[in-house]
């Protein structure tokens, strides 16, 4: 497995970078080579990906979230291998420092070409900054999901995330805060990415 690690610093605050990174649907306007992606449930999430002319679907588990600090995932199935964790760090009330991590299997020659001359280091890098560029530029997030999701809750079923209008992952908030909602942890520091 190879490994890529950025980070980058954002001019908007962390609750609002935050939200805009649960906006999975999003990804293709500041992802290079993301062409779709489609949220089936909270949990999971289907990639088409077209990079150096290979097309490639694969689908995706978030196996750890803790709103405001860290989003985990790792792929369940298709064409792509690969597990990774984006972190939210507050610099100041208007600041937030975004770092990623990733491990990833090169397919084929061409990359693993590409993975020896750092090409999805690069990649990544860019990704992040048009992230900052998306974000900083719209000043706010297009929607959020505040919801806590667990390693131990992985494979439980998540039920459909749209609903009419509303873009995915905005109304489970209501649902996860509402009655009958599983209980937050007395200290979410104990949960630790698994």
């Amino acid at each position: 497995m190879s490994k890529v690690k950025e980070s980058i610093d954002v001019d908007v605050p962390l609750h609002g970078v935050y939200n805009q990174w649960t906006q999975f649907e999003e990804f293709p306007r500041f992802m290079d080579g993301v062409e779709e992606v489609r949220q089936t449930d909270d949990r999971h999430c289907h990639w088409t990906t077209k990079v150096a002319g290979a097309r490639r679907e694969f689908d995706t588990e978030i196996v750890d979230q803790l709103p405001d600090q860290r989003i985990s995932w790792r792929t369940v199935g298709g064409d792509v291998r690969q597990m990774g964790v984006v972190t939210f760090q507050r610099l100041d009330d208007s600041r937030t420092r975004v770092s990623l991590a990733m491990e990833f299997e090169p397919q084929g020659m061409v990359e693993k070409a590409g993975d020896m001359l750092g090409v999805l280091d690069r990649q990544v890098k860019g990704d992040l900054s048009r992230f900052k560029g998306f974000i900083e530029e719209q000043g706010r997030a297009t929607g959020g999901w505040g919801g806590r999701l667990t390693p131990g809750d992985a494979g439980a079923p998540g039920g459909p995330a749209g609903r009419g209008d509303v873009p995915p992952r905005e109304q489970p908030q209501a649902r996860m805060t509402g009655e009958g909602a599983p209980p937050r942890p007395v200290d979410p520091d104990d949960m630790r990415h698994g």
